[in-house]
């Protein structure tokens, strides 16, 4: 049971993201919006390269305490609090992604919000995996 990761020729080429990802696997995990917290539940960094790459281990660490990873996430969202910082830093995030998770991308949205639950977090990753 694999992937398939659906890019229709009838919408601009994706990315960084999957238009779609259909999958017939068994096992779906939920996973809660990870922001860039320490074991302490202090946020690490200040900026929004720190903070995703903190964000995304936490998402990460969770899904594999479920059984999984990052190839088995279906989709993610990402809050941004710092918006232009995230594009003009979307390099070096890119760059994050690939060593954590890889080169295949889940079906993705980055959404723009005023603030987070923690007012120091820039950046929130949720996401959904299916597993075998």
């Amino acid at each position: 049971m694999t992937f398939e990761r659906i890019n229709p020729p009838l919408l601009a080429a994706p990315r960084g993201f999957s238009h779609a990802v259909a999958t017939d696997r068994p096992r779906t995990v939920y996973l809660a919006g990870q922001t860039a917290i320490d074991r302490s539940g202090a946020i690490v960094g200040d900026d929004i390269v720190t903070q995703f790459e903190q964000a995304l281990l936490n998402l990460l660490l969770a899904l594999r305490a479920a059984g999984g990873s990052g190839d088995d996430l279906a989709t993610v969202t990402i809050y941004i609090v710092d918006m232009d910082g995230y594009l003009a830093n979307r390099r070096e995030i890119g760059k994050i992604w690939r060593r954590l998770v890889g080169t295949e991308y889940p079906a993705m949205a980055g959404i723009g919000v005023a603030r987070l639950w923690d007012e120091a977090a820039l950046v929130e990753i949720q996401g959904v995996a299916v597993l075998e």
